[in-house]
């Protein structure tokens, strides 16, 4: 009985040591899980308007719609992406061509572009973004903010390519 238990003791703390890394008994990083892409957001491509102009400030200002852009499965930031935003601001409804503009991502695939004041619509407080240059699939996001006195929002994109 009991070369039965020693027996099983040695299988179970042998079967441990290599689980927890080996002999020296050092544990070891979890494999990276890959990274998703993101979807679509319900909502999210409502009064989109394809080829909106890259520029550099929406109206007047004040609000700050800002994220980053990478690629699924390994992170990489993406440089040179256009990201389309749209909100209804202090100076237009989000159908208005006005409240409408896009920006690239930088080197590191953050964007950062200024806008007018963010107020509800539906009852809600929140803007839209897409990306839909094509050499990765399209997404469409609505971010909801938290309060309508809030002056900046952030989306995040993580993107398939096609």
């Amino acid at each position: 009985m009991t070369s039965v238990l020693h027996d099983r003791r040695t299988l179970l703390l042998s079967g441990a040591a290599l689980i927890l890394g080996g002999p020296s008994g050092l544990l070891r990083p979890a494999p990276a899980q890959a990274l998703a892409a993101t979807p679509s957001m319900r909502g999210g491509a409502n009064n989109y308007r394809p080829g909106a102009p890259v520029v550099a400030r929406i109206g007047g200002g004040g609000f700050w719609m800002s994220g980053t852009v990478r690629r699924a499965g390994d992170g990489k930031p993406l440089a040179g992406q256009r990201i389309q935003i749209w909100a209804h601001t202090t100076e237009g409804h989000e159908r208005d061509p006005q409240s409408h503009g896009a920006t690239l991502t930088d080197a590191n695939g953050v964007f950062r572009l200024e806008m007018p004041q963010i107020v509800p619509a539906f009852g809600q407080p929140h803007g839209h973004l897409a990306y839909d240059s094509g050499q990765f699939e399209t997404v469409f996001l609505r971010p909801v903010m938290k309060s309508a006195r809030d002056t900046a929002l952030e989306a995040h994109f993580v993107l398939r390519p096609v």
